[in-house]
């Protein structure tokens, strides 16, 4: 394979680094799904304890609860975060 010469007075196209995906990204959805956690169980709880039917919220919050576990066993596979942010 040739390389293409870049014309004069440019410097020849730099390919950009393939971005890392790190564990960081998944921290807000964990954070959003522990949110609704709380939520939920506290909701199943308030319904048990006025003898409301509570089906639902406690299948809502297990679902929840599946999805955050599925969601930390993704997060800890993943590097740490190796860039720095923008101020």
């Amino acid at each position: 394979m040739t390389e293409r010469a870049a014309p004069q007075g440019r410097k020849p196209e730099s390919v950009a680094p393939k971005r890392v995906r790190s564990g960081e990204d998944f921290d807000i959805i964990i954070g959003f799904l522990g949110f609704w956690a709380v939520v939920l169980l506290v909701a199943t709880v308030w319904m048990e304890l006025t003898a409301q039917p509570a089906v639902f919220w406690a299948l809502g919050l297990l679902a929840t609860l599946l999805a955050l576990y599925g969601m930390v066993r993704l997060r800890k596979r993943l590097p740490a975060r190796t860039a720095t942010r923008r101020k």
